[in-house]
């Protein structure tokens, strides 16, 4: 299997191409490395540089760019609307194929402590891979950015780095290195040179002032376009995708008298995020990723059959039947109860998605959207249960085979079988309360889907009332090998209270 990663290094230059070119020629210099992207801007007075490949081979990149910005940037002397701590800024490393992000944890903390080896910056660790709770955001990391860092590291020993001494390389400032999921730099330009507005709009979506779950936002003032900008990262696009934060930020910016006059992607974006976009605005009638060009001629390149190119839909259902079929213990029935959920939210999904397309329901179109979003997030959870499920049941099965030859042996056998148990009852239960909610979602449907998708969405209750039922005879079972009386008592109340939800 191929192991790939995406790098996405931040450097404090977006003014000098030939800088920029350098930078660029390092880090495409390591064999296996290939540089996607680059993108400068003035105003921010930054550079983004979008590298990927085999990862031993991009983290060495990513360090030698490190120690080319060291030489090209002097941070005494940087300005730039864009907050930064380092002539390298940031140094997020992304999982894309057969790495996990573990994996880049790894490869950060890694690439973090040879930096501070080799050119003597002081490193923090952000995101997946930070060291304390309050690093995780890399908008504390950055707090007081270059200057008010540099003071703090004086007299604060809270701000001390991860890695290196509690001082700023004297040019370079700090790096901050971090392993992350693909985020989407994307930015909307408003047609008033008002900063003030911007933070406003800002603070309204972003998560921290209790908007979006996984959208950071802040001001920023484009001189040469004499322009004010909303700059927004989406940490999760799947989630909280584009079309959502646009309209959000569409809606507070009437507030104020002014509009967006257009938007930006800063990097590259994943396909899937720009379809989601096209299928929202559109409205796109029975709309299949499929339809894309690029996405047919990948498979018709990738050398499969042509009857599994065309992704019959037995043969998309097959592999999974075949798995529960086998003679094996998982995935088994808790497996099974989460898959029948997940179609059901799937058929959600369609019902709401044709239902606001219709101009019967012209009037419904915003409450279905609203619906289509949340059954979007359902059907990713419910999905991820399935395996979810298996391998907690796997996790009982491993504990039954340790060894019980000592009296002490006997005790941490029986005590790792209670807790995995414990883990394999509380896998169900969450299905069921997520399958409860979506089967109270379904309902509301009901009253402002189309005629003509009743049947569907009968099939999608009584799939989910299938789901929650088979789920909750799944947690029952575990309970019964259970020796914790308290905790055996407040589960079955849940089960019983999701009983009568579910009629």
């Amino acid at each position: 299997m191929k192991r790939l990663i995406e790098c996405v290094p931040n450097f404090s230059e977006g003014r000098d191409p030939a800088k920029v070119d350098a930078l660029v020629q390092v880090m495409s210099s390591v064999p296996g490395v290939y540089v996607l992207d680059r993108e400068m801007d003035a105003d921010h007075n930054r550079c983004v540089i979008t590298l990927a490949g085999e990862p031993d081979a991009v983290a060495e990149a990513a360090i030698l760019g490190a120690g080319k910005a060291m030489d090209l940037i002097d941070m005494t002397v940087h300005k730039g609307a864009h907050p930064r701590v380092g002539a390298t800024d940031v140094v997020p490393f992304i999982p894309v194929e057969g790495v996990t992000l573990e994996d880049c944890v790894a490869l950060a903390k890694r690439v973090g402590n040879e930096i501070w080896k080799r050119y003597r910056i002081p490193i923090f660790f952000y995101e997946a891979a930070a060291t304390r709770p309050d690093r995780v955001n890399l908008e504390n990391v950055r707090k007081g950015q270059f200057e008010g860092l540099r003071e703090e590291l004086k007299k604060n020993h809270d701000r001390q780095p991860d890695i290196g001494e509690p001082k700023l390389h004297p040019t370079a400032g700090v790096t901050v290195v971090g392993a992350r999921k693909f985020l989407v730099a994307y930015n909307v330009n408003l047609n008033t040179s008002d900063i003030d507005i911007a933070n406003k709009i800002a603070r309204a979506i972003r998560f921290s002032n209790g908007g979006f779950r996984y959208v950071k936002s802040m001001g920023v003032e484009l001189k040469a376009r004499n322009l004010a900008q909303v700059s927004i990262n989406l940490t999760d696009y799947e989630q909280t995708p584009m079309h959502r934060v646009y309209a959000a930020v569409k809606r507070e910016a009437e507030r104020y008298g002014v509009m967006p006059v257009g938007s930006e992607i800063v990097g590259l974006v994943p396909k899937k995020a720009i379809e989601m976009a096209a299928d929202y605005f559109l409205q796109l009638e029975n709309f299949s990723p499929s339809q894309v060009f690029e996405n047919k001629l990948a498979a018709a390149l990738s050398g499969a059959p042509l009857e599994a190119r065309e992704g019959k839909l037995a043969q998309l259902a097959r592999p999974f039947v075949e798995a529960v079929a086998e003679a094996s213990p998982t995935p088994g029935g808790g497996s099974a109860s989460a898959f029948a959920a997940a179609l059901a939210a799937a058929l959600g999904q369609m019902v709401a998605g044709l239902s606001r397309k219709k101009k019967s329901q012209i009037l419904h179109v915003d409450k279905l959207s609203e619906h289509l979003e949340t059954l979007r997030k359902i059907t990713d959870e419910l999905t991820a249960a399935i395996d979810r499920d298996a391998s907690s049941y796997d996790t009982v099965l491993a504990a039954y085979k340790l060894p019980q030859g000592t009296p002490e042996e006997k005790e941490a056998r029986e005590a790792a079988i209670q807790s995995a148990t414990k883990g394999a009852s509380e896998v169900p239960l969450q299905v069921a309360e997520k399958t409860a909610d979506l089967l109270e979602r379904l309902v509301q449907l009901d009253g402002i889907s189309a005629a003509s998708m009743k049947s569907d969405l009968l099939v999608a209750r009584l799939m989910a009332v299938a789901g929650a039922k088979g789920a909750l005879a799944n947690v029952e079972i575990n309970l019964e090998g259970l020796k914790d009386p308290a905790y055996v008592a407040q589960m079955r109340s849940k089960v019983d209270e999701l009983r009568k939800r579910l009629g």
